[in-house]
């Protein structure tokens, strides 16, 4: 039976409707009514909906850096680190970082602004997906250009994917519920935080002094840093707390002589994201069906956020608002390898600054959009980040993927893990997809082409959430029983559980 849509465009047809149905019904559709004019006053008195206002340019484009620096670090540490590991030198690792800025701003503009049927014409920030980072190591690690060229291929034929299931995906979210989305950014964080480990260290395994006292104790002065300043900090710099970290940090670290200038002194002040820089893409069979799994990760991702900011901005997300959305995420992850650049997804943590901010105009956002598109022309300003020390990056890498598990922690603690098998669902995925890190070769028998996504903890850990879900909470079932199945949040409760998405994907 297919699923009671979650929200309504029009809530007079609803007043009408409901005057034809029994007492109880008008009573159920009047208070629905009265939550739509709470969360919408403005249309209700005819005036422009505060989404599609437009504000001073001054505080248009104020407001906009925030949205950038909020999401800032999230969006250059996927290159960060799939850079070092494909081989690929300091200075293509700054060019992989000013080329997801770039693509980050196109992504986002098509969200904000939007055309034809694509964009959620929301304040919705796009940008470098955290969830396709492990993939793309084990894609192409120590292949240099060739990996690089792989890994575009996949994400290209994901993204174009995505985009043609858009409008049936999103009449598939009840198969997402909190106990699947929980668990899978939960292996997210746990899946990167190996790498902050390994960044403290001082990022080079065979270095004579990886994991020296120096590089530790860096790493655990920023950490303590970064944490200091999210508890004295408020408001816009509080937001900002792990980029101003990791400047402080690497001014310390300047003195202790653990910062390269080199990277900074080869970049030029204005570029562009050459097209296919490090060659035409490649299209491997593992590669693409690892990419199209981390696609519907992020698309799942994205549906959630999409539910959360509706409600906060007053203008619900039914279900052509969540379909253009997920066009606008899919459609940018399709053309981000053109000019460089990963799969993009939602950041959540915008989300959070416009329900502390209040400032819901898309185009507020649309402006930080532009800057980013700004940012990535400069590779310069790219390469000023790759002045970052890796066991500064380490510090606060602990804070950052940390929150993203703590977060998929929070979702869980939305699944009733208590009732029927939501908890055996978590155990057995959290299981499965913890083996790539707690014993690397394990599946060292396995073919090459399984071991792409077999090596991902993510990959195989949403396999699993995914198929048991179904197997413990559908399969079997009487249609009637679905909407009351254990772990799935009831249409009210879901626009909340986004709310404990990752700080950055």
């Amino acid at each position: 039976m297919a699923a009671t849509p979650r929200f309504r465009k029009d809530a007079v047809a609803e007043q009408n409707t409901s005057a034809e149905q029994n007492t109880s019904a008008e009573q159920n559709t009047s208070a629905e009514q009265n939550t739509s004019a709470e969360q919408d006053p403005a249309e209700g008195a005819g005036r422009r909906h505060p989404v599609d206002e437009t504000l001073p340019p001054l505080k248009m484009f104020t407001s906009g850096l925030q949205h950038v620096a909020a999401m800032y670090a999230g969006v250059v540490a996927p290159p960060m680190i799939v850079g070092p590991a494909l081989g690929l030198t300091a200075k293509e690792t700054a060019f992989l970082m000013g080329a997801s800025l770039f693509t980050a701003g196109l992504a986002t503009l098509l969200q904000t602004l939007g055309f034809w049927r694509v964009g959620a014409r929301l304040p919705f920030v796009n940008g470098v997906s955290f969830a396709g980072v492990t993939p793309m190591i084990a894609i192409g690690k120590d292949r240099g250009h060739d990996g690089i060229a792989v890994i575009f291929g996949a994400i290209i034929v994901a993204g174009v994917l995505g985009f043609l299931l858009a409008p049936y995906f999103c009449k598939l979210v009840r198969f997402f519920p909190p106990v699947v989305t929980g668990t899978v950014i939960t292996l997210i964080g746990v899946s990167l935080l190996p790498v902050a480990f390994n960044w403290a260290q001082g990022g080079d395994a065979t270095a004579a002094d990886h994991g020296s006292t120096t590089d530790i104790a860096m790493a655990a002065v920023t950490l303590v840093i970064v944490l200091a300043l999210r508890k004295l900090l408020r408001g816009f710099l509080q937001q900002i707390a792990i980029l101003l970290g990791l400047v402080i940090g690497t001014l310390i670290a300047i003195p202790v002589g653990i910062t390269d200038f080199g990277a900074l002194g080869d970049a030029d002040l204005v570029g562009f994201p050459t097209p296919f820089h490090f060659g035409a893409p490649q299209f491997e069979i593992a590669a693409i069906v690892s990419m199209c799994i981390v696609m519907l990760v992020c698309m799942t991702e994205s549906t959630a956020d999409m539910l959360a900011l509706g409600k906060i901005v007053g203008r619900p997300a039914d279900e052509r608002t969540i379909e253009g959305g997920l066009r606008a995420d899919t459609l940018g992850s399709a053309l981000s390898p053109l000019f460089n650049g990963f799969m993009c997804s939602a950041f959540a943590q915008n989300i959070g600054l416009v329900a502390m901010t209040k400032v819901r105009s898309r185009f507020v956002v649309a402006a930080g959009g532009v800057i980013l598109v700004v940012l990535g022309l400069v590779p310069v300003a790219a390469s000023v980040i790759a002045l970052v020390p890796l066991p500064v990056l380490g510090g606060a890498g602990i804070v950052l993927f940390g929150s993203v598990a703590a977060s998929g922690i929070q979702t869980l603690a939305t699944a009733a893990l208590e009732k029927g098998e939501n908890a055996l669902i978590v155990a057995a995925a959290v299981g499965v997809g913890l083996i790539p890190i707690a014993a690397p070769d394990f599946y060292h028998a396995f073919p090459e082409d399984m071991l792409v996504v077999l090596d991902s903890g993510i990959s195989t850990g949403c396999v699993v959430a995914i198929l048991l879900n179904l197997a413990f909470n559908h399969l079997g079932r009487k249609p009637d029983d679905e909407a009351g199945t254990e772990g799935e949040p009831t249409t009210d409760e879901q626009p909340r559980d986004p709310m404990t998405l990752p700080v950055a994907h």
